[in-house]
């Protein structure tokens, strides 16, 4: 009997997602694990894999609409199955044309543009930590956008294109102009482009772009009025407007929400890393995994929450939830924003798996390939900022965590060791702690157990 495949729940208590792209076609045969589509929630574009085997008989859903949970989105079944009982009397019973989606199909807000994050601040002297969305732990830095998601076609239309697609655009080093969106309302989507990826000949020659009409001159007056002065209206400064998209409203959502609800508060450590920097040179020069500086810092902070487990706590309405295992948030920079896919059971792993596991999970994040159960969960989150020279900086939480890590960058200082001063590589640290679940004195225990652990970064090696 055919299969009503429905739109999954990607993210715990995500009301809606859209179909960013369909990776199968009507009459294609699939089995288990077969990825069906790419899914875009306020979080992340992810692959949603078929839990049945069959044909598909028919996709309901239009690239670029969006749906509520649990909507069916497609149909799996025998071959020349009728599928009339399956769809009864269902909504979306109307087939979707794998050659273009209907215009009318409802196009997301949300998800018409994406802008690159914001680069985080320092904290002014005198005024409070800033919020701080955690940064990726892999140690590479993002680079901007170099295209623009609503660009200026001729007539000055604005050309929308999602998060994936300009990715790919970049890749192939492919010009939008040349790409007509047959997806809702016109939007570029993943078929456009791997049709000028196949044929860039057959492509038309971009339109000429219209001449700026002159700005049009106030209207005569009928009769001049001398006792009134008039003004022209200012000038329009130059810019561009980028609509928000469906993850940067959850992020501004989600940090607003902790910022006012969680009583945030921040303990700052200077940690000696000269022992830390001639081990890491050590390692990597005997082993075929290099390792980076936040590898050691995430290692450090799973040997720490073993020696302070009391820590190792998530807020609940009902109880604090104390966690046997260091689930630890990975934060990676994306298109638009940033995920938090997690890292698991990190006081198992080595320093090469660490280095390992960061790595694809940055990949695949990028391209848009994470499931869902690999951003779910997660009891502490590190964000480091090094990497760009800040010093130290306050990071936001992310509930229902209740501590993050801010890293600051390891710089070389005078120190005073014996009543002498000498030259010490130092990076500061910044605990965000929620005061519901750590007090001051856990915070300050758990704290000073990862200074001792990155200080002697033998002991987390062993």
């Amino acid at each position: 009997m055919a299969t009503l495949i429905r739109m999954p729940e990607v993210l715990a208590g995500s009301e809606d997602a859209a179909i960013q792209t369909w990776l199968v076609s009507l009459g294609q045969a699939i089995t288990v694990g077969v990825p069906l589509a790419e899914v875009e929630t306020e979080k992340a574009i992810v692959e949603y894999a078929a839990e049945t085997e069959g044909t598909v008989l028919r996709l309901l859903v239009a690239e670029g609409e969006a749906v509520a949970v649990g909507t069916p989105i497609a149909v799996v079944g025998a071959e020349g199955e009728n599928i009339d009982d399956v769809l009864g009397d269902s909504p979306a019973a109307a087939p979707v044309s794998n050659e273009t989606a209907p215009a009318a199909a409802a196009v997301p807000s949300e998800a018409v543009a994406a802008a690159a994050p914001e680069p985080e601040t320092a904290p002014e002297a005198g005024e409070s930590p800033p919020a701080s969305a955690p940064t990726e732990l892999d140690g590479s830095q993002e680079q901007g956008d170099d295209e623009q998601a609503g660009g200026a076609q001729g007539g000055g239309e604005r050309r929308f294109a999602s998060p994936l697609v300009r990715r790919l655009v970049k890749e192939r080093g492919l010009d939008l102009s040349r790409v007509s969106g047959t997806g809702p309302g016109g939007r570029i989507v993943r078929r456009d482009i791997e049709g000028l990826a196949a044929a860039p000949a057959a492509q038309a020659a971009p339109a000429v772009a219209a001449a700026a009409a002159p700005v049009a001159a106030a209207p005569a007056a009928a009769a001049p009025a001398p006792a009134v002065a008039v003004h022209a209206a200012p000038a329009a400064s130059g810019g561009v407007d980028i609509p928000h998209t469906a993850m940067r409203r959850a992020i501004a959502r989600r940090l607003t929400e902790s910022k006012s609800t969680v009583p945030h508060f921040y303990l700052v450590a200077d940690c000696r890393v000269d022992k830390l920097m001639a081990l890491r040179a050590t390692v990597n020069s005997a082993g075929s995994v290099k390792v980076s500086l936040n590898d050691f810092v995430v290692k450090a902070a799973a040997a720490a929450f073993q020696d302070v487990p009391e820590a190792n706590a998530t807020w609940g309405d009902a109880a604090i939830r104390r966690h046997d295992s260091v689930d630890m948030s990975i934060a990676v920079g994306i298109d638009g924003g940033l995920v938090t896919p997690v890292l698991r059971s990190v006081q198992t792993l080595s320093l090469s798996e660490i280095s390992r596991s960061i790595g694809d999970l940055a990949e695949r994040a990028r391209a848009g390939k994470l499931r869902q159960h690999e951003l779910e969960g997660g009891s502490f989150a590190v964000s480091n900022l090094g990497m760009y020279g800040v010093t130290e900086f306050s990071a936001i939480i992310n509930p229902p965590q209740a501590a993050i890590l801010a890293v600051g960058v390891a710089r070389q200082l005078p120190v005073v060791v014996d009543g002498a001063i000498e030259v010490g590589t130092v990076m500061t640290v910044t605990l965000s702690a929620d005061h519901r679940v750590l007090d001051g004195v856990l915070a300050a225990q758990w704290l000073a157990a990862f200074v001792r652990r990155i200080e002697n970064p033998i002991t987390i090696l062993v």
